[in-house]
């Protein structure tokens, strides 16, 4: 396990969005960007239907993509940087 530990009642999702809080976001965000896009179907004027659904895919996977990416940033940022500096900290007050 982590170095945080967990009420063994909380559910796996639960523990991942707190270990990991990006991947929620960008589960919010697909959601968000497909019902959007998907309103919006019935008003999309003159363009076909096949490039309204390509254009909705594309926002949805970017935005899922730039969650993951700045996870990745954070957590590297976290790990390598952050937990450090706490180290640090702790072995010059001793």
């Amino acid at each position: 396990m982590s170095a945080v530990e967990y009420d063994e009642y909380e559910s796996k999702f639960m523990r991942k969005a707190k270990e990991n809080p990006f991947v929620p976001a960008g589960m919010a965000g697909f959601f968000a960007i497909v019902a959007y896009r998907l309103y919006k179907l019935k008003n999309r004027g003159n363009v076909k239907m096949s490039v309204h659904l390509i254009h909705m895919r594309v926002a949805a996977q970017g935005f899922v993509v730039g969650a993951m990416t700045i996870g990745v940033i954070y957590s590297m940022y976290r790990d390598y940087v952050w937990k450090p500096m706490q180290e640090q900290k702790a072995l010059e007050k001793k």
